[in-house]
């Protein structure tokens, strides 16, 4: 499924992060949130400085807090349209729903 491939992809480059904790994929990939879990963990042991897992920390509790607010107001209009399944169109204007 889809939802599995960033997971998948986190510990594929997790593996290769390994080798070099420092370079610029491992510095990237450890900020993204889908990724961030799986390679900051590979990366802890090398001694990374330590802003860079505050800083990863910040955006992946960020970027979870924001999914939840946008999940709440899809859901919130969401639930009322019980056996029609939405297309990506009519969820955007859910969001922007007031």
């Amino acid at each position: 499924s889809v939802v599995i491939v960033p997971i998948i992809l986190g510990l594929i480059f997790s593996m290769s992060v390994v080798n070099e904790p420092n370079s610029t994929l491992a510095t990237v990939l450890s900020m993204v949130p889908f990724t961030s879990p799986m390679v900051m963990m590979a990366r802890i042991p090398f001694g990374i400085p330590t802003w860079e897992i505050i800083t990863s920390l910040l955006v992946l509790y960020v970027s979870f807090l924001f999914m939840v607010w946008v999940s709440a107001k899809i859901y919130r209009v969401g639930i009322f349209m019980y056996g029609k399944k939405p297309s990506i169109k009519e969820l955007l204007k859910w969001i922007n729903y007031k």
